[in-house]
């Protein structure tokens, strides 16, 4: 039995289908969900979400820069203000980004610096450009 998943930012629904499974980073660590999981409801931390579609494939992998999951009778919601498919992700820019944080916490320990170091390699390794 497969779950509905739906993955939503600000701007619009980047993912909506059934799913065999659903594994995430929250801010406990890693979780993967399967059919019938007990209820859950979590905050997700900088990590990638990959998302098993029903009946086999590729697995669809996300950036996720925080925001919420909740399971709950055989649904996941993800909830999050920036999400990216890998196949939207634009690698150079990433690449930048990860250069111009890494600049900046070479001048000065910066907790923006760092998360934004986080951000730009979760980016990359969903991309597979890592």
């Amino acid at each position: 039995m497969a779950m509905t998943v739906e993955l939503v930012s600000p701007e619009r629904i980047l993912y909506s289908g059934e799913a065999d499974m659903v594994r995430a980073r929250t801010a406990g660590g890693d979780i993967a969900f399967l059919s019938g999981h007990a209820p859950f409801l979590g905050a997700l931390g900088i990590g990638e979400v990959h998302i098993r579609p029903a009946g086999g494939g590729k697995d669809e992998v996300v950036a996720v820069h925080g925001g919420f999951i909740e399971v709950r009778d055989n649904r996941v919601i993800i909830l999050s203000d920036v999400a990216e498919l890998a196949s939207q992700i634009n690698v150079e820019r990433a690449r930048r980004a990860a250069e111009e944080a890494q600049r900046r916490l070479r001048e000065e320990n910066d907790a923006e610096a760092e998360a934004a170091l986080r951000r730009a390699n979760v980016r990359l390794a969903v991309a597979g450009a890592s």
